[in-house]
């Protein structure tokens, strides 16, 4: 019987698998055993080639090294397809082509789940970055553009986190940036658009309009979204659906992307009233209406939590089931007296008039603590429950702030969150939060501080741990690293487009209409 050449290592996805060339069969192993036999392929020449019928596999033993010294985190494989892991010059690991042919008979943990990535020209993303004093008018961002996006290290100077390895001074409107590098490594990119179930277009939309709209007339805030729409729809990836497996992600709330006329009496720019933009799928911090466009998806504002490792969930999660609550409720924010509608004035009256049930962190006066995370988790961990009304827009980071505390959320309108995040929270919103109508408040029908007393420990108990499981699914782990088991709101976000793509290629199809 012949003996068996030395297996040909491959790193498939998130296991190791062993071709033998006699049987073409495929082993699970653990890394730990694959890194002990990294010296076992040193006397490899610089390739083995093996013939099993029609079948044929050719792998370099240098690449089989490659893959396990740098435990790649990005992967495709089908025949003709080429892949590498090199580093790039920020870190984060890409995908090169090399030369690589592999049996049809291997399994793709990667099918169905292939991303292409738009190499944009890069004053749609990173040149923004440059000029990164104008981004907002009332305040200098540069110092959150930093770590990715991420922002600077938090203090934790109350030792209110674990550790403060994964805690991040992270602004609201760096979505835009964050994704984009989550995406750099991505497990399934592939740089051959032919195989990719979804496109993404790295586009900092938010970023972009944040110049401008304040003092700029119509023409420069739209700018940059016309030149995008002509660019994206002249690539050959357009054609094959239209744009209708293309997404990019946009890191302000809608109403910044939808004005609709060129009057520059008018706020925000047209974005989402291109044609080209509404056969894209939207990724956005608020969406209009899912049921009426279906196609702008909201998904969580980054919060300040973006761990490295599923055990740095897992420490939080226990921390705060331990947690003593203090408070029975509390409010961090700043009234709207400009804005009729508000019921903030209100409801920080309660808060005030509820004496220690109530714990106010008042974002308007002096040093603005809200910007802190250290305040802002140390209250809402002390808090049993976190009152969110609408402030300028209908939802808050303040929401994922409190489920990331474990703080339980009380909702006034259900564009706040129930009409929002389908994919991240869920349905049965009685599960994680509490709803008092906003017109009772106004009425001074309801007392808050009374409500919520109502509503037993038991319940209570359940509720919280509901929030506490939410955790993973509403942060953004570290751009530098992968959780193992656990999906965070990117790999959620991902799934929700895969999905909505492949039921419209479906209809497609089938010959229906895919007119959004």
């Amino acid at each position: 019987m012949p003996k068996t050449p030395l297996p040909l290592l491959l790193r498939l996805n998130r296991c190791m698998k062993v071709f033998y060339c006699g049987s073409a069969t495929i082993f699970d192993h653990s890394r730990s055993f694959f890194r002990a036999l990294i010296p076992r392929t040193h006397h490899l020449s610089s390739s083995s080639q093996c013939n099993n019928n029609n079948n044929r596999l050719t792998f370099s033993a240098n690449y089989a090294n490659s893959f396990i010294f740098q435990d790649s985190t990005s992967h495709s494989i089908s025949e003709n397809e080429e892949n590498r892991v090199t580093d790039s010059k920020d870190g984060v690991k890409q995908v090169e082509n090399t030369t690589q042919l592999v049996s049809k008979q291997v399994l793709d943990s990667c099918s169905g789940r292939y991303i292409y990535v738009h190499d944009l020209p890069s004053r749609f993303n990173t040149d923004i970055l440059k000029n990164c004093s104008s981004l907002i008018k009332w305040f200098d961002i540069c110092k959150y553009t930093s770590n990715m996006g991420l922002g600077p290290r938090a203090s934790d100077f109350h030792g209110i986190f674990q550790n403060n390895i994964s805690w991040f001074e992270t602004n609201q409107f760096l979505l835009e940036v964050i994704f984009h590098n989550r995406m750099n490594i991505y497990k399934c990119l592939t740089n051959n658009s032919s195989l990719a179930s979804i496109i993404y277009v790295p586009f900092y939309a938010g970023l972009d309009i944040g110049r401008y709209l304040w003092g700029f007339n119509t023409s420069i805030r739209d700018s940059a979204p016309t030149e995008l729409a002509k660019w994206v729809s002249e690539k050959p990836e357009w054609k094959s659906m239209g744009g209708r497996d293309h997404f990019f992600v946009a890191g302000r709330v809608t109403w910044d992307f939808r004005r609709q006329t060129d009057n520059d009496s008018d706020w925000g720019n047209k974005l989402m009233s291109l044609p080209e933009s509404k056969n894209m799928t939207i990724l956005i911090i608020e969406s209009y209406s899912q049921a009426e466009t279906n196609r702008d998806f909201a998904i969580p504002y980054p919060t300040y939590f973006h761990p490295s490792s599923d055990d740095e969930v897992f420490q939080w999660q226990n921390k705060l089931r331990k947690m003593k609550r203090q408070y029975l409720f509390s409010f961090a924010g700043a009234p709207r007296p400009n804005n009729e509608h508000s019921i903030r004035s209100q409801i920080i009256n309660q808060c005030l008039d509820s004496g220690k049930k109530c714990k106010f962190l008042n974002c308007a006066s002096g040093e603005n603590k809200c910007d802190n995370p250290t305040y802002v988790i140390e209250i809402f961990q002390r808090s049993k429950f976190c009152l969110q009304p609408s402030g300028d827009s209908s939802t808050r980071q303040s929401t994922f702030d409190s489920i990331l505390a474990g703080c339980i959320p009380v909702f006034f309108d259900s564009r706040s969150a129930y009409e929002q995040y389908t994919w991240h929270l869920p349905k049965n919103y009685s599960k994680y939060s509490v709803f008092i109508p906003e017109d009772e408040i106004k009425g001074g029908k309801v007392n808050i501080g009374e409500t919520l007393s109502r509503i037993s420990e038991e319940e209570v108990a359940e509720m919280r741990e509901e929030i506490v499981k939410l955790i993973p699914r509403i942060i953004y782990a570290n751009p530098m690293s992968r959780l193992e088991t656990l999906e965070d709101a990117f790999d959620i976000a991902i799934e929700g487009v895969l999905d909505r793509v492949e039921k419209i290629r479906k209809e497609m199809e089938g010959g229906k209409s895919s007119e959004f």
